[in-house]
């Protein structure tokens, strides 16, 4: 087991890298991962399923003990990203299969290593877990919903098939989780440890599917504007649930979780649907922000990290010592 959690922890350390060396093997090689495409959805269970087992009931506790952060996060997370979506599709002309792309992962729910970015950055994570808990299993009613209101104009979206789906890859591998976390948590407590790894080796295997899916359409004209438009998409995702977060008055910790769960997507789903209820091309927006925001998440995390004053555990000190003052009249 320690031997994995090393390999884990390193995989963790390089993930950016190897996405991009692992996307390029693909693209020459297509053959690689060709037959993983048709059972991407497979792989994003298992993904998803890990995710449940990380998930006690302690974590749906605080949500219902201090939701309004939690629910303003969710809904930021649910205006913002297929907005700017749209309107990036509107000002780059996009079309087709590559606005429907841009706008499906924008309409995803938060990426799963955004926790990981509001740790490194020391912001606040269990929040950052609420939100992208609570965005994830809204994400079968959000998702079809904000398909047809803004891509609809370009494709037919099949939302009772969106939402069913939504519901099987997404929904019931938490639950399942959850579940054997409340079950048997001596045991998933060793499995947890391995839970990274599986989930990586994971994500991987299905980014290289969408490339081997689409290593003939990569580099056109039209697929040219997607990477300065995910570029965008994220970090505008990021100033907007920055800027968003300062409005309602949170604090530091809290502004940086909120930040990057409106900013990272949930781009292996993204990709799954794709490739499932449109055309592979459609998945390539997917992929580029999961190699971009993982980037761009290190990059902002770490500038974090260094300029931060304040820990999480800090503020609730001075939280604490600020109620248990006397009162003087």
């Amino acid at each position: 087991m320690t031997t994995v959690s090393k390999i884990g922890n390193w995989m963790s350390k390089w993930f950016t890298l190897l996405v991009i060396l692992w996307a390029a093997v693909n693209y020459f090689l297509p053959q690689t991962s060709l037959w993983i495409a048709p059972n991407t959805s497979y792989l994003l269970g298992i993904i998803l399923f890990g995710m449940g087992l990380t998930l006690s009931k302690e974590d749906f506790a605080r949500i219902l003990k201090q939701p309004v952060p939690v629910i303003l996060g969710t809904v930021a997370h649910y205006l913002i990203m297929p907005t700017v979506a749209w309107l990036l599709c509107l000002l780059f002309h996009l079309t087709g299969p590559t606005a429907v792309g841009v706008i499906l992962v924008g309409s995803c729910p938060s990426g799963t290593s955004s926790s990981v970015m509001a740790y490194l950055a020391k912001g606040d994570v269990a929040l950052d877990v609420s939100i992208e808990a609570l965005s994830t299993l809204l994400a079968p009613i959000m998702l079809p919903l904000m398909l047809k209101v803004y891509a609809g104009q370009y494709v037919a979206i099949p939302t009772t098939q969106l939402f069913l789906s939504t519901l099987r890859i997404v929904v019931v591998p938490i639950i399942l989780g959850v579940v054997v976390h409340t079950l048997f948590s001596k045991q998933t407590a060793k499995v947890n440890q391995v839970l990274p790894l599986v989930s990586q080796v994971a994500i991987l295997a299905i980014i290289g599917a969408v490339f081997a899916a689409n290593h003939d359409d990569l580099f056109t004209a039209q697929t040219a504007l997607v990477i300065p438009v995910v570029i965008l998409h994220n970090l505008s995702g990021y100033g907007l649930g920055y800027l968003f977060s300062h409005l309602i008055r949170l604090k530091q910790p809290q502004r940086k979780a909120i930040t990057f769960e409106v900013g990272m997507q949930d781009s292996s789903l993204g990709a799954t649907l794709a490739m499932k209820y449109f055309v592979p091309a459609a998945a390539i927006p997917s992929t580029l922000f999961s190699i971009w925001h993982n980037i761009s998440g290190s990059v902002l995390s770490s500038w974090w990290r260094q300029h931060t004053t304040e820990t999480v555990s800090e503020m609730l000190d001075e939280d604490h010592e600020k109620q248990s003052a006397p009162v003087h009249n």
